[in-house]
């Protein structure tokens, strides 16, 4: 096969897995119409944004061929390399020439602005030489670096261009040659470059990147990443307060600690490095026990975007950033290829399917920076930020997607499937060739049906079906017949010497449920989640005709009906009879004495959608933690 998938690890002596080519794979269900509204809206008008907002100016602003300076945060070059990534990801399956020729535009005018050492930031241009490297925990000189080189890799990847590909590995040689050992001992105060540089160690095989990412990451713990310019932060918001080995738990900036988890199992993949791998489970651990929204949500404060104490899950002030979301959907990739382990892919669905998609409107460009789970209907999606991190970093992982529903073995025996969604795969492996069709409205149906429409190939090939963490109850046929199966690490294995039209057909499933959280957090007593499958539900105030705050449900009547709803288009809603109180007694007090009169409730008819798609319409309340009854 070819090589264009996210991350490659065909050669990476660690990793159970490797990807398949994003080319390989055309998305045909709920999460195609995400990469079709990413191909024809969001990136095109990304680029006009990119353009007004200064962000491509600022480019030609270092290089001279335009007067002015610097516009916004300093590490607002990420923002361009993240959208040159996604359009990279999209040119996998779809050629886009207004698009390519924008693409082009962009990286003319970064190379432009690259020092003649190999320096490329255009926050410090020439003029401000003397201030390079001088303010390493603020001025993100590597985090941008290491975006710069994962969007340089993905378009070398994709479409065999080298331009951007040498500028960026021409600046990765110029940090090599400043930082390591014996050298500059300093640290970047946002961890990024670390799996950038694995990543550049994978497509070169250049062992310099690869021996450069472990100490960075080995440096990590001396407090070398600190805060003169915020005193009141503690090298633990940069997570540099102790050895990565060391860490009990998931602390500091969310993204920070999440990106440095990505980067450390992608140094595990390499090196194999039991003290890594260890750290990484016990980290994962903390984070899905004790740390981490149903919605696969992280980050519970707004201050300084950190994560918070064990079971620290606040609603209305969580923070959850997107980016957050998509650094724990990375990170869940890589540990899966590092076991082959379906809790993994749990994690990533989850995270998917509520966490992550919330981020981007239906019509493609509005975002959410934070992800509360209640509002009081004054958080509402934006087009764009000052620090716009978030838009372009959902845009690459919506146009990456395709690389993240299959995976295979090196030998190329064995497939897995790890997320369900209407598709179309062309395995070209070293034993042949198949097609594989999956039909599904996942994640609304728990209905998958699998056929093979050609092959070639005359060896047995294992499929590997996920059965999801969610899943209680599911049955199994292979050509019409019943097939027994044994979940093992969160899948079930058939072989067989597969031949046009074998069909497979696996349904789960999908009862509406009530969830609890762990009596530690505080804020949910007494009240639930509802999901079903894999998506987490909300109570909007538009649908509903009182303050859903006020809502309290119990296990009766709850029914799924798929419905028309205006600007959402047709999407299961859960319906069902509840009480909310009556809220007059209230007007004008704080607090009353316990009494009958006081909690008085009426009978209403309520209605849930998906979490993920609240803010699209009018703005009104919203609450995902319900009130409950055992009535």
């Amino acid at each position: 096969m070819d090589n264009k998938q996210v991350i490659k690890t065909e050669k990476s002596p660690y990793s159970v897995m490797k990807g398949v080519d994003l080319s390989a794979v055309v998305m045909k269900g709920f999460l195609g119409r995400y990469f079709d509204r990413a191909a024809d809206v969001t990136l095109p008008k990304m680029y006009e944004t990119l353009e007004k907002t200064g962000r491509i100016d600022n480019f030609r602003f270092a290089s001279n061929r335009k007067e002015g300076s610097f516009q916004g945060f300093r590490f607002n070059d990420t923002d361009a390399y993240k959208w040159i990534e996604a359009v990279s990801f999209l040119f996998a399956s779809r050629i886009n020439p207004d698009l390519e020729e924008k693409v082009d535009l962009v990286i003319d005018e970064i190379i432009a602005a690259q020092d003649e050492d190999g320096y490329l930031d255009s926050y410090y241009p020439k003029s401000r030489k003397h201030e390079r490297w001088t303010e390493l925990s603020w001025s993100h000189e590597m985090y941008c670096a290491g975006h710069l080189l994962q969007g340089a890799i993905a378009h070398r990847r994709i479409t065999g261009k080298e331009t951007l590909f040498k500028a960026a590995q021409r600046f990765a040689d110029l940090i090599e040659k400043l930082f390591g050992p014996g050298k500059k001992p300093e640290l970047d105060g946002h961890p990024e470059i670390e799996m950038a540089l694995v990543e550049l160690y994978r497509e070169t095989a250049d062992r310099r990147y690869l021996d450069l990412a472990d100490y960075f990451i080995r440096a990590r713990g001396k407090g070398n990443a600190s805060s003169k310019k915020y005193p009141g932060i503690t090298p633990e918001y940069f997570v540099d307060h102790k050895p990565f080995v060391e860490l009990e738990e998931m602390v500091g900036h969310a993204v920070r600690m999440l990106y440095l988890c990505c980067g450390v199992t992608d140094l595990y993949l390499e090196t194999g490095r039991e003290d890594l791998f260890t750290t990484l489970e016990r980290l994962w651990q903390n984070l899905v026990e004790k740390k981490m929204h149903i919605t696969g949500g992280c980050g519970s404060r707004s201050e300084w975007e950190a994560f918070g104490e064990n079971y620290e899950l606040p609603n209305k002030r969580a923070y959850t950033e997107t980016c957050a979301a998509i650094a724990n959907f990375m990170w869940n990739y890589r540990m899966l290829f590092a076991t082959a382990d379906g809790k993994y892919a749990d994690v990533m669905e989850q995270t998917l399917y509520n966490g992550l998609l919330s981020g981007i409107s239906t019509d493609g460009w509005h975002y959410f920076y934070d992800n509360p789970l209640e509002s009081d209907g004054t958080h509402r999606r934006r087009e764009w930020f000052e620090c716009a991190c978030c838009p372009p970093n959902i845009a690459r992982l919506i146009t990456s997607l395709p690389g993240y529903l299959y995976s295979l073995s090196k030998d190329e025996t064995r497939l897995w499937i790890n997320l369900y969604e209407a598709s179309e795969i062309n395995l070209d492996t070293s034993h042949g060739t198949m097609k594989l069709l999956q039909e599904t409205e996942y994640p609304w149906s728990g209905d998958i049906r699998l056929t093979v429409l050609e092959s070639n190939i005359e060896q047995s090939l294992s499929f590997y079906l996920r059965i999801p963490g969610w899943v209680r109850d599911f049955s199994l046929m292979i050509n019409g017949e019943p097939v027994d199966v044994k979940i093992e690490k969160g899948y079930v294995e058939i072989r067989k010497k597969w031949k046009n039209k074998d069909q497979i057909e696996l349904k789960f499933v999908m009862p509406v449920e009530l969830i609890q959280s762990h009596p530690y957090v505080e804020e949910n007593r007494g009240r639930v989640a509802i999901k079903r499958g894999p998506v987490v539900y909300c109570a909007e105030g538009v649908d509903n005709d009182f303050d859903v705050r006020a809502l309290s449900l119990s296990y009766k009547s709850m029914s799924v009906d798929f419905e028309q709803v205006g600007g959402l288009g047709k999407i299961p809603v859960i319906t069902g009879n509840g009480h909310v109180e009556e809220l007059s007694a209230w007007k004008g007090k704080l607090y009353l004495p316990v009494s009958t009169q006081n909690s008085r409730t009426k009978p209403v008819n309520y209605k849930l959608i998906p979490y993920h798609l609240w803010a699209n319409r009018e703005a009104t309340p919203m609450v995902v933690w319900i009130k409950f009854s055992q009535d």
